[in-house]
């Protein structure tokens, strides 16, 4: 018998619970001087700064129940969005990543799907981004995804430097429309 979208949605948070719990206490490789690792209750501060720096860098109004909604998230293993932190080697956050696994039904595989990745101004340059999304290449591939995803802003130049040097340029475009339209 084929189970039901619940017991779907079941099994889905089961193997999300699961991947958050992997991630706690791991880190991944980084550069000199810096670790890369789950967000942690201690980063709330700091991920605050650097979440409200990325949405202003995107010029997208965000408020503070909004960032609160996403913390929450973050800390919830029932919930698809996980996060990582890149902090210096004394625990000060300087990089944020957030990321969930996804369908591929064309595929029939999962997937998985970086949302946001920011780097404070004063620590770019240093292979901090690159390496938080490696980190989520190593989490894809411990868990049997297919493809670690994402997508910029056409204008986003520097950024779109480091991601040609770690991954290749799809052919897809992107298109977004309003529930009910």
């Amino acid at each position: 018998m084929a189970p039901t979208r619940a017991a779907g949605a079941a099994t889905h948070n089961q193997a999300n619970a699961q991947g958050h719990a992997q991630g706690q206490g791991h880190h991944f490789a980084a550069p000199d001087g810096f670790r890369i690792g789950p967000i942690e209750t201690r980063h709330r501060a700091d991920w605050e700064k650097l979440y409200a720096g990325y949405a202003e860098f995107y010029q997208v109004k965000q408020t503070a129940e909004m960032r609160l909604r996403v913390w929450n998230w973050l800390h919830d293993p029932g919930h698809e969005v996980e996060g990582l932190i890149c902090e210096t080697e004394h625990g000060h956050a300087v990089g944020i990543l957030h990321f969930r696994r996804f369908a591929r039904p064309l595929s029939a595989s999962m997937g998985g799907f970086v949302d946001d990745v920011f780097v404070d101004a004063v620590h770019r340059g240093r292979g901090l981004g690159a390496a938080m999304i490696k980190a989520v290449g190593e989490l894809g591939q411990r868990r049997g995804w297919s493809v670690i995803r994402w997508i910029t802003a056409e204008n986003n130049y520097r950024a779109r430097a480091m991601y040609d040097e770690i991954a290749g340029k799809t052919h897809w475009l992107t298109y977004d429309m309003k529930p009910g339209a």
